[in-house]
């Protein structure tokens, strides 16, 4: 199972219901959802939703937003590095 699917398991319900929402709107605008990510996780996105946040990169030439991993603030930038 990939990790940001398995990241949205382990959510309870409320949250991952307002993460599955803000997927949607990173799917329709990414750069307007999230920001840009800088130093080692440059080329990186983030987006918030409450205190979680999404973390995805953006592939411009195929159209395709990937989402790295969805976690609490807290740890989330760390895990983002580990890919």
């Amino acid at each position: 199972m990939p990790s940001a699917k398995r990241d949205l398991n382990r959510l309870k319900d409320a949250a991952a219901s307002a993460v599955l929402e803000a997927i949607d709107h990173i799917a329709d605008a990414p750069q307007r959802m999230g920001k840009p990510l800088r130093l080692e996780l440059e080329g990186l996105w983030s987006a918030r939703r409450g205190s979680y946040r999404v973390v995805y990169r953006i592939d411009e030439g195929k159209r395709l937003v990937q989402i790295i991993t969805i976690d609490h603030r807290a740890d989330v930038y760390r895990r983002a590095r580990r890919g």
